[in-house]
């Protein structure tokens, strides 16, 4: 099995070779997928992010979500826990700046922090996933750590929320993840042209 860093290069360099073009249509596709899908209908509260390196542009299905009062919070790397991620309210005014990684993020204000319990869905980046549903990130850790409460409740509570769903090109789908300890893995994945549905 390829190591985890084998394969970040790998996938990351494959997303690269997508055009601006594809990248739109692409974008394009998984948008109208996105709102289509069971899993936004009734929403009020998502976290999402801002595309980089080559992900998938989430800019048109945030477009949607404020035309239809859906709530859009972006991550921000927390200034004082090392390692772990707060959600900010997003909207057309947001002030964003970059983080030490170059990431756009709002800047921070408490009074935008929403909790992770009043989000309904936390839409995650990733690099690579498998068809047991294992996520392969930058290898910050930072989706990792958000989401291991939540993974702890899920395996007593499929309904557990927020239901963390990954979003990704059809083309960062490998055969399998070497899978940590630490690792969480996503019961849902969407692509421009398929929603993926795991038993975690």
């Amino acid at each position: 099995m390829k190591t985890r860093d084998t394969l970040r290069q790998e996938i990351r360099y494959q997303r690269s070779l997508l055009n601006t073009a594809q990248q739109a249509e692409q974008s394009l596709l998984l948008s109208k997928k996105l709102i289509k899908d069971k899993v936004v209908k009734g929403v009020k509260h998502i976290a999402i992010y801002l595309a980089n390196d080559g992900e998938l542009n989430t800019q048109p299905f945030i477009n949607w979500c404020w035309q239809n009062s859906i709530a859009v919070y972006l991550p921000v790397i927390h200034p004082f826990s090392k390692g772990n991620l707060l959600f900010l309210k997003y909207t057309e005014n947001s002030i964003l700046v970059k983080n030490k990684y170059g990431i756009l993020e709002p800047r921070l204000d408490v009074r935008n922090i929403i909790t992770l319990a009043q989000l309904d869905i936390i839409f995650t980046p990733l690099v690579a996933f498998d068809p047991q549903g294992n996520r392969l990130g930058m290898g910050g850790g930072f989706y990792d750590r958000t989401l291991a409460a939540w993974h702890a409740q899920y395996q007593q509570n499929k309904e557990a929320t927020p239901l963390p769903v990954g979003l990704a090109h059809d083309c960062q789908k490998v055969t399998a993840i070497p899978f940590e300890s630490w690792d969480i893995p996503l019961p849902k994945i969407i692509t421009p042209t398929t929603s993926y549905n795991f038993d975690i």
